[in-house]
């Protein structure tokens, strides 16, 4: 057993000081985000939380969520801090007559990682715990992850902590996108494989950049997608790849990259790539830069027509 498997088996919380909280309060929340983002919000209820994209109107990723609806009238969306403050106003600027106010509500609902422990309901479920919500996130490497949402500053889960590194070691081993602001606006949602994990629903209504996402899933083949890698250099989100036979433009992009949390030194790798390039080796910000090393995805990507 790796020091790496033995530490992803503890059962602890760590403090995500890198997410932020939208809040969503109002008769009209749902269905404002809902002309938004590229999931169904009209249909959330108390139990399920979901995935979602928001897209500019060329169809790339400006932010990532996960969502939940707390009461009837309040939907929270957990999204990356950095970029927390330009997609506030933007989608501020899309609520005209809507009966929904937008506010920052990072400090007053704290979010948590649990790593470990039961599972609470299945994948993208909602459940509360005490006065917190609950969301069950995809598995990483095999071991169960939550989402903790505390009711108020300053809450924790009763836990013990775990460490920041090996959260997202495995939130990268997820294969599940966090557009961040080194990534914004990089990405139409299948770049990163966003559908295949849930995050787009293509029978929904109109949303900014829905007639270049629904063009990139029927029309032609999809010629990138991301992939899970391994390196022994230090990698970060936005760094370029590129492919030992092409050393003149990038094949690609890192979307999330995270420190083994054994101390070995090496990098987990979720990047978008060409898929033509994976023929040859890809190496980290230039042709002769560090070896990435492809590792399975822990889902199925689908069979391109």
């Amino acid at each position: 057993m790796t020091a790496a498997t033995s530490q992803a088996q503890q059962h602890g919380a760590v403090r995500l000081t890198d997410w932020g909280v939208i809040r969503a309060a109002g008769e009209d929340a749902r269905s404002f985000l809902h002309g938004q983002l590229t999931q169904d919000t009209l249909h959330l209820d108390d139990h399920t939380a979901r995935l979602a994209g928001y897209c500019s109107a060329k169809g790339r990723l400006l932010a990532s969520f996960v969502l939940w609806q707390r009461g009837p009238a309040e939907v929270l969306l957990a999204c990356s801090a950095d970029l927390l403050p330009q997609t506030l106003k933007r989608l501020s600027m899309f609520v005209l007559r809507a009966k929904c106010k937008l506010s920052d509500a990072s400090a007053d609902v704290p979010l948590h990682g649990i790593v470990g422990g039961d599972a609470a309901g299945p994948v993208w479920s909602r459940s509360t715990q005490g006065t917190a919500d609950l969301v069950r996130l995809p598995d990483a490497a095999g071991h169960v992850r939550h989402l903790w949402a505390g009711a108020e500053a300053g809450a924790a889960p009763a836990l013990p902590a775990t460490d920041a590194d090996l959260w997202r070691w495995l939130e990268v081993h997820s294969g599940v996108p966090r557009i961040v602001a080194a990534t914004a606006e990089q990405f139409v949602p299948q770049m990163v494989n966003l559908e295949v994990v849930g995050g787009v629903n293509f029978q929904k209504g109109c949303y900014p950049g829905q007639e270049v996402v629904a063009r990139s899933q029927y029309r032609g083949t999809l010629k990138r997608r991301a992939f899970l890698f391994d390196t022994d250099a230090a990698a970060s989100a936005g760094q370029e790849l590129y492919a030992a036979t092409d050393p003149d433009q990038p094949a690609g992009m890192v979307a999330a990259a995270a420190p083994a949390p054994d101390g070995s030194g090496r990098h987990a790798v979720l990047a978008e790539t060409k898929i033509a390039a994976l023929d040859a080796p890809l190496h980290l910000g230039s042709a002769s830069g560090p070896l990435l090393r492809p590792r399975a995805l822990p889902y199925a990507l689908p069979t391109e027509a």
